[in-house]
């Protein structure tokens, strides 16, 4: 059997939740990702996945009619997996279960949530935007057509509450990410920063994740032995104009990371950050970066914010969101009790193993598929 995931845009970091649900898939049976690139290329960090790619170019309307034709005439397995609540995603998966495929919908973020931040009159004008094939009136179209998927998993409680499904975080393979295989002095050394102390933060650098609240609590710690590692920024010139001077010699700044590097990087980390904001863009959210962390045996410092405190329960660190202070506070506590953090971190890796391990992942997802060939001649 051959499962066809799509995913909204190959070229964001929609490609991360899809590649994962391909590779956990990829153990059991056969998988695809089809999808539009808004930008041309794959999502950096995903660029060595070993999944077959079926990628198509993005336009908007009316050329986009075109291109969801030739999507939908490339989709060949058995079973779609629409990866979002997108309409380049779930809306051509709906198309294609006209044609008799079951339609699986995983929802990982709350779509109309990175809409609604822009306020009354944002929304009024992204309403407006008929011509993108992902703007706001065709998003919030897919999300009144959630009950027409034939099975639906979500990442996170606030998404069960209010489309149901089966909750499916983003898990992670254990066995790559783990922190045994890495010599964290190494690590440090090749960086430049052999010595220090260093507090990381990954992912990219957009408002509701907190960076600005994280620049904030590490201009207010004088320790010049604590370095700030960022990994994800795009723009680094541009970022760093945004620095403050005071600080700017204790920051680096580094690209997305391919993820085959991943764990590398995060070997390196004394304290692995989190800082979400409490926003309509991140309450109906899980951040993937908590997983690998927690696989990484890292102490970890993050906020109350969305399911965060459960997945990392009283293996990490936790202040509320909006609040540099207490996060300067909490990374100072971090820093003086080592022993504790690590015991805290090694926690979190056992709590990784049992709970969100890719293991799991690919169980879920099994189930879904069953559900939805329940009847029919499936060949494992």
């Amino acid at each position: 059997m051959k499962i066809s995931i799509l995913c909204f845009d190959l070229s964001s970091n929609a490609f991360g939740r899809a590649g994962l649900l391909a590779q956990a898939i990829s153990r059991f049976c056969d998988v695809e990702i089809i999808g539009p690139s808004r930008r041309g290329g794959i999502w950096a960090p995903m660029s060595q996945i070993e999944i077959p790619v079926k990628k198509f170019e993005w336009k908007r309307y009316p050329d986009f009619s075109r291109i969801r034709k030739n999507i939908l005439d490339a989709i060949d397995g058995e079973i779609v997996l629409a990866s979002k609540l997108m309409p380049t995603s779930f809306g051509i998966g709906l198309q294609k279960k006209n044609s008799g495929k079951p339609l699986i919908l995983d929802i990982d973020d709350w779509e109309l949530g990175f809409f609604y931040h822009s306020g009354f009159f944002g929304r009024v004008g992204r309403f407006l935007n008929f011509s993108n094939p992902n703007g706001l009136p065709y998003v919030w179209r897919m999300e009144h057509l959630v009950g027409h998927a034939d099975a639906i998993s979500v990442s996170n409680r606030f998404l069960q509450k209010k489309f149901g499904g089966k909750l499916l975080p983003h898990y992670r393979d254990t066995k790559t990410l783990n922190p045994l295989k890495f010599n964290a002095d190494d690590v440090k050394e090749e960086m430049g920063l052999i010595g220090k102390k260093i507090l990381m933060f990954l992912g990219t650098p957009r408002p509701h994740k907190g960076i600005d609240d994280l620049l904030d609590a590490f201009k207010k710690i004088d320790n010049p032995d604590l370095h700030l590692v960022i990994i994800g920024v795009e723009n680094k010139q541009e970022f760093l104009k945004g620095i403050d001077v005071s600080v700017k010699d204790r920051v680096t700044v580094m690209p997305k990371t391919p993820f085959d590097k991943l764990a590398k990087n995060l070997s390196a980390a004394d304290i692995i950050v989190i800082p979400q904001r409490r926003t309509s863009d991140s309450i109906g959210q899980i951040p993937a970066r908590l997983f690998d962390a927690m696989a990484m045996a890292k102490p970890i410092l993050a906020t109350r914010v969305s399911d965060i405190p459960e997945v990392l329960g009283d293996c990490g660190y936790l202040t509320e969101p909006n609040e540099p202070s207490q996060l300067a506070d909490a990374i100072q506590y971090i820093l003086a009790h080592s022993n504790e953090a690590q015991n805290k971190g090694q926690a979190a890796r056992e709590r990784c193993k049992q709970m969100y391990d890719m293991s799991n992942l690919e169980s879920g997802l099994k189930e879904l598929i069953e559900r939805v060939t329940v009847g029919k001649d499936v060949k494992w």
